[in-house]
């Protein structure tokens, strides 16, 4: 099984079919607009603006789980992310990453990589202080907060996870091997 062999509902209407993503590298991102890790979205629009021409998909899935931190409709949560950041990648419609009504999608990809690595004493401390605020992760390998991200290759297999404290620069040299 891959990512391909998914669904995933667009902002507007219909689905996207990632089979249709085949040969591409992709970087999933669970999001919101009112979290202080928002500002990445800066780096993960200039990194797509870079590579996107080389076979790099950025899919942006808005996710309200986490604090209350994406709040407003699709189409609220799209205008802000373009008027603010000036995002042009793949953002669809909002979903849930844990829980009874989490997408398929992301089981497949926690089972996949159920465990992000987070390595210096800052980023410990923040990943700590972040799993005891958030509600929605219960389970081993569930998402702890906005901004986990699933790297993935042409093969559609995930290669590896980013916990949240981590940017695109951090996400760089992985993509670069992968592209």
């Amino acid at each position: 099984m891959t990512v391909y062999d998914f669904k995933v509902a667009k902002r507007k209407e219909g689905e996207l079919d990632l089979a249709e993503m085949k040969g591409k590298v992709l970087l999933i991102v669970n999001t919101a607009t009112g979290c202080g890790f928002t500002p990445q979205y800066e780096g993960l629009e200039k990194l797509y603006e870079k590579y996107r021409d080389r076979g790099f998909e950025i899919l942006d899935f808005p996710c309200n789980q986490f604090a209350g931190q994406a709040p407003g409709t699709d189409d609220e949560i799209h205008e802000f992310c373009t008027a603010r950041y000036k995002t042009s990648f793949d953002q669809l419609k909002k979903i849930e990453v844990n829980g009874e009504n989490e997408s398929p999608l992301y089981t497949f990809l926690k089972a996949e990589a159920p465990e992000e690595e987070v390595s210096g004493i800052k980023n410990k401390a923040a990943m700590k202080m972040i799993s005891s605020i958030s509600k929605t992760a219960k389970n081993p390998g569930d998402i702890r907060w906005n901004f986990t991200k699933f790297l993935v290759g042409r093969d559609g297999k995930v290669v590896k996870r980013y916990a949240p404290v981590y940017g695109a620069d951090v996400i760089e040299a992985d993509l670069l091997s992968l592209l």
